[in-house]
C-alpha cells in the first residue's frame, strides 16, 4: 500500500518513481496506489490520473498495479474505477462506504455495480475502525459469487469473521490481511497474505514473512511476525500513514509531508518510531 510523495506544490514524482524501483527490486508483488496509505482522499482529479498513468507506464507490466476508488457515493467509486482501468490499472481496491453506514444489503449491491461497471478484479476492503461499517461473512459469500470480485482486505481485526469467510467462500475467494500485525494469524488459517504498510520501509522482510506462510513454515513466519512486532506497533502509534512517513523522511526516501486534516508526527512518538527502527536496524 503505497504512499503518496510530495512536495509543497504537489506530488513528488522523481521520489515516487524510485519508490516504484525499490519495491520491485525488494521483491513486493503487487502495488497499491491512491488508497488510504497513499492519501487518495486528499488527492485531486488531476493528480490521481497522473499517478495512475505514470505508475502504469513506469512498472510496464512487472507487477500488478492497483488503484484505491473507494467512495461512500456509489456513482463515485463507479467514475473512479472505470477511470483507473482505463489507465490500465490492473485491479481495483474498494472500500466499504464511510459515513453512510450502508445495510448488509447495501453493500452487496454497492460492490456489486461497480464490479458489473468494470473488467479488472475488484478487492473489497473492509475496515470498520475507519468507516463505521464492516462486511459479514454472509455478505462476502454472496459478492464472491460475482467474477470480478475475487476476495478482501479485511482490517476488521475480527479472526472469527475471517475464519468464517474462508469457511464459507472458498479457495476462489482470497482475504489478504488489512493489517500488518496479524499477517501471519491469517495467512495460517488460509490467507493469501498481507496488504501492507509496514512494507514501505521494510519490503524484503514483509515478503520474507509472506514467503515463509504460503510455504507453510509457520514457526518460522511466527518468530518474524514477532521480530517485526514493535516496529509495527510503533508505525501505527498515530493515525496511517503520519509514522510511515515520518520514517520514509528519516531513510531519506521521500519527504513527510502529509495533508491536512493529517500533520507531522508528535515529538513523543517520533522518538518511539525512531527507536522501533533502530532496533530493526534501519539505517536512517
Amino acid at each position: 500500500a503505497l504512499v503518496t510523495p510530495m512536495t509543497p506544490d504537489g506530488i513528488d514524482f522523481p521520489a515516487l518513481e524510485q519508490l516504484i524501483e525499490w519495491h520491485i527490486a525488494s521483491g513486493t508483488d503487487a502495488l497499491i496506489l491512491c488508497a488510504t496509505t497513499g492519501e487518495g482522499a486528499t488527492l485531486t482529479y488531476a493528480e490521481r490520473a497522473e499517478i495512475i498513468e505514470r505508475s502504469v507506464r513506469q512498472v510496464n507490466g512487472r507487477v500488478p498495479v492497483i488503484v484505491g476508488t473507494g467512495s461512500n457515493n456509489t456513482a463515485s467509486a463507479i467514475a473512479l474505477s472505470r477511470e483507473a482501468c482505463a489507465a490500465g490499472a490492473d485491479g481495483v481496491l474498494v472500500v466499504t462506504p464511510y459515513y453512510n453506514k450502508a445495510t448488509q444489503r447495501g453493500l452487496v449491491r454497492h460492490f456489486t455495480a461497480v464490479a458489473d461497471a468494470v473488467d479488472r478484479p475488484l478487492i473489497v476492503y473492509n475496515v470498520p475502525s475507519r468507516t463505521g461499517v464492516s462486511c459479514t461473512a454472509e455478505t462476502y459469500a454472496v459478492l464472491a459469487q460475482h467474477p470480478n470480485i475475487v476476495g478482501v482486505k479485511e482490517a476488521s481485526g475480527s479472526f472469527a469473521l475471517i475464519q468464517e469467510t474462508l469457511n464459507l467462500c472458498g479457495d476462489g475467494f482470497s482475504v489478504w490481511s488489512g493489517n500488518d500485525e496479524d499477517t501471519a494469524a491469517v495467512c495460517a488459517l488460509g490467507g493469501a497474505g498481507v496488504i501492507s504498510v509496514a512494507a514501505n520501509i521494510v519490503p524484503r522482510e514483509m515478503h520474507r514473512l509472506v514467503e515463509l506462510c504460503l510455504a507453510d513454515r509457520i514457526l518460522e513466519a511466527g518468530r518474524e511476525q514477532l521480530r517485526l512486532a514493535p516496529l509495527i506497533r510503533a508505525l501505527f502509534c498515530e493515525v496511517n500513514p503520519i509514522p510511515v512517513k515520518t520514517a520514509m523522511a528519516r531513510m531519506g526516501l521521500c519527504s513527510d509531508l502529509l495533508r491536512l486534516p493529517l500533520c507531522e508526527m508528535s515529538e513523543e512518538n517520533r522518538a518511539r518510531l525512531f527507536a522501533a527502527m533502530d532496533a530493526c536496524g534501519i539505517d536512517a
